[in-house]
C-alpha cells in the first residue's frame, strides 16, 4: 500500500470516527485499530489541511529551510500539474532577468531569502 493509499484509508477513518460520536479510543476498539496509530494519522491529516487551507487562503506556500539535509541542493519548486524544478540556487538564476520584477528578479528574490 502507497503513503497516498494509507493517507486515504486514515482519512476515511478520522471521517467515520468524527460522523460517529465517541471517543477515539472507542472508535478504535470498535475497529480494531492501534489507539497510537491513530492518533498518529489524526495529527497528520490535520497539519496537513491546515496547510493547505492557509496556501489557498492566502495564495502562497509556508517555505521553511532545511539546511542540514544531506542531498538537497538548492530550491525547489513544485507547481502544480506535477511539475518540479529543482536545484535552484542564486548562481543559475542571475542573469538577463525580464525587468526589476520579472520572474527572474523573483526567483532570486527567493533563493536570497532560502540563503541559497
Amino acid at each position: 500500500m502507497t503513503r497516498e493509499e494509507r493517507a486515504q484509508v486514515w482519512q476515511r477513518h478520522i471521517t467515520a470516527w468524527q460522523a460517529s460520536g465517541l471517543s477515539g479510543l472507542s472508535y478504535c476498539k470498535a475497529h480494531s485499530l492501534t489507539y497510537s496509530r491513530f492518533v498518529y494519522w489524526r495529527r497528520k491529516l490535520d497539519a496537513a489541511q491546515t496547510a493547505a487551507d492557509e496556501c489557498s487562503a492566502s495564495g502562497f506556500a509556508r517555505v521553511t529551510s532545511v539546511s542540514d539535509a544531506p542531498g538537497l541542493l538548492g530550491l525547489t519548486v513544485s507547481l502544480p500539474g506535477g511539475v518540479t524544478i529543482t536545484g535552484l540556487d542564486a548562481g543559475n538564476i542571475r542573469g538577463k532577468g525580464v525587468g526589476v520584477n520579472g520572474p527572474k528578479a523573483h526567483l532570486r528574490k527567493l533563493a536570497l531569502r532560502a540563503g541559497i
